[in-house]
């Protein structure tokens, strides 16, 4: 393994998002700093990598800070695409989201998820509004226990329909967060 690595925290420049973790050595500082794209050193490979190098999802340094021990690495960037090999804006993910992912990637024939997906856009867009009226139903007249199931329902479904888009949650989160500044 490379001589003292450093964790290497990228952050959104724009949202402030934890987009991911990766590990610097000397080299790879000295390549983000020159270079403005995020380099890293991979403990697996034991080499040098560029973040985006096969994916063309690069990220593009705004600015490097040390923390006060000169032992982690803030990166603030904007990022070409997803940073996350998993299609999504950050490695740091929900839960759900991720289990969204995976079940599509593992195209398996009794997954629920690829079954909507597969269906498409109408279909969930159908699921989502059947969900809001049973929790709108559920919060009107019904257990605290039954409000939780349908609000699970109607997040879980309006997940699958943000991929059907081919959207990421965070843009949502982002959205909001515009909201929010401009009121």
């Amino acid at each position: 393994m490379s001589e003292e690595l450093k964790a290497a925290i990228v952050q959104d420049d724009a949202t402030g998002r934890v987009l991911m973790l990766g590990w610097m050595d000397e080299e790879a500082l000295a390549l983000t700093r020159s270079s403005g794209l995020v380099h890293f050193f991979s403990r697996s490979r034991q080499r040098l990598w560029q973040k985006g190098e096969t994916s063309g999802n690069v990220l593009h340094v705004v600015e490097v800070v040390l923390d006060c021990d000169a032992d982690a690495v803030l990166v603030r960037a904007t990022a070409d695409g997803p940073t996350c090999h998993d299609g999504s804006t950050s490695c740091f993910t929900p839960w759900l989201w991720r289990t969204v992912l995976q079940r599509e990637r593992a195209q398996s024939e009794d997954s629920y998820v690829v079954a909507l997906l597969r269906d498409g856009p109408g279909r969930i867009a159908r699921k989502v509004g059947e969900e809001a009226v049973e929790l709108v139903v559920a919060a009107l007249s019904e257990e605290d226990e039954r409000v939780v199931s349908e609000a699970a329902d109607l997040w879980f479904h309006t997940l699958v329909l943000l991929r059907s888009r081919g959207l990421d949650p965070a843009a949502v989160e982002d959205e909001l967060r515009r909201r929010a500044i401009s009121r």
